[in-house]
């Protein structure tokens, strides 16, 4: 079983990205588990969502520990481990991050920057940056196709489809070494 954290703030897209990522991985024939906890309802506090990801139906109902891999909507929550956590051994961090250094202690695992902020304003979408982070999350792991991706975020988008489309493309294309973004 594949178990993924997403950290953000209210207002970033944490938990509808959780939902589009368990979408993509759906399309793909696998079985998802993806929920989201919370504190207070308002825009800018801590947000954590869980996936699940396997081959058979998942069971189990517990929040995730030590994920395999995590997001991170916004790099100033690395700055407290106890909210980001440990990676799984031979794990990937995705972080929406410019270049400069990370907040927090040295981190395990690959870490994977993007600069989901500058990616999000250029297509319009503002402070959600979830669907660029999707997008490097899959190309940097190569753990869901782009065109599920794609397919899921146009479906799962609330709002400004084809601008989220386009950023998760763009995320997708800077994680995987494709293209240079925010430089």
């Amino acid at each position: 079983m594949l178990e993924i954290r997403i950290h953000g703030r209210g207002g970033q897209g944490a938990q509808v990205g959780c939902q589009i990522l368990a979408e993509a991985f759906f399309r793909a024939g696998l079985w998802v588990q993806a929920f989201a906890a919370y504190g207070g309802e308002r825009r800018g506090a801590p947000v954590t969502a869980f996936l699940r990801i396997d081959d058979r139906p998942i069971r189990i109902r517990c929040d995730i520990e030590q994920p395999h891999h995590a997001l991170v909507l916004d790099r100033t929550l690395l700055a407290e481990p106890a909210l980001t956590g440990p990676l799984r051994p031979g794990g990937v961090l995705v972080v929406n991050s410019p270049e400069g250094p990370l907040p927090g202690p040295p981190r395990a695992g690959r870490v994977v920057r993007v600069d989901a902020t500058a990616i999000a304003q250029a297509h319009g979408l503002g402070a959600i940056v979830a669907t660029a982070v999707l997008g490097a999350f899959a190309g940097a792991t190569g753990l869901v196709a782009l065109e599920d991706l794609r397919a899921a975020v146009e479906q799962g988008s609330p709002a400004r489809r084809r601008e989220n489309v386009e950023a998760c493309a763009e995320g997708y294309l800077a994680a995987a070494g494709l293209a240079r973004v925010g430089a």
